[in-house]
């Protein structure tokens, strides 16, 4: 990695390794010919994050039970999640790997979660545990607070229309793509005259969570910081 490639990507993730040898290592696919690669730091950072989130979920939501703080840590770890923040940051493009990952295989989801979940681990070691807490409580800030978090996207698009009088949203399958092992499916969801959105997931399943979660994001700029 280049010294310009590097400070950018540091940049990205909100911090900068003292120890540039722990951010390779993170960065380096099995696939790769190299002496190390991130599975250990993977291990590492996996246990960070969940430390981390459980730690500030008891501290934020004081009211709720063990239940509720379980449904939300599940969907703050979970691979999908940590996918979709590694994108943010553009990681794919600073990973060391022999293969080739199409951007709708689920391949790539699994090794950017890897990724990002293994320069958790190298932030650790290089500059302790509140070093790893700064940069995770930055990067996961928006899904924590999130007054929908504890829902599954879908149940709070539908709630939040249900609360309107509106009718629930209709979901239709525009396209899918690729062998029947990795299919690729693009959704669209629409709310009545209000509006739609679409996305696409490697699974039916998928594409509807995130074509909920663009539409409810949608839906509520529209109406105003008052929703």
């Amino acid at each position: 990695m280049s010294r310009s490639s590097k400070d950018g990507f540091e940049t990205r993730l909100g911090y900068h390794f003292s120890d540039s040898s722990l951010s390779e290592t993170a960065l380096t696919h099995p696939s790769a010919a190299a002496p190390a690669n991130y599975q250990r730091l993977e291990f590492l950072g996996d246990r960070v994050l969940g430390l981390t989130i459980a730690d500030e979920l008891y501290r934020q939501f004081t009211g709720e039970n063990e239940g509720q703080l379980t449904t939300r840590f599940h969907l703050l770890v979970r691979k999908e999640t940590l996918a979709n923040i590694a994108e943010g940051l553009d990681l794919a493009s600073e990973i060391q790997t022999a293969r080739n990952f199409s951007n709708a295989s689920r391949e790539r989801e699994s090794a950017l979660a890897d990724v990002l979940e293994a320069l958790l681990g190298a932030i650790y070691l290089d500059g302790g545990l509140e070093a790893a807490r700064t940069v995770i409580l930055r990067l996961w800030a928006d899904r924590i607070t999130a007054g929908d978090a504890q829902k599954d996207p879908k149940s709070a698009l539908q709630e939040w229309l249900q609360g309107r009088g509106l009718q629930p949203p209709d979901y239709k399958v525009v396209e899918r793509t690729g062998p029947d092992h990795a299919p690729d499916f693009i959704v669209r969801v629409q709310a009545g005259d209000l509006g739609d959105a679409s996305a696409r997931g490697l699974s039916k399943q998928k594409a509807e969570v995130e074509a909920a979660t663009t539409l409810l994001q949608l839906l509520k700029n529209q109406e105003g910081p008052t929703s």
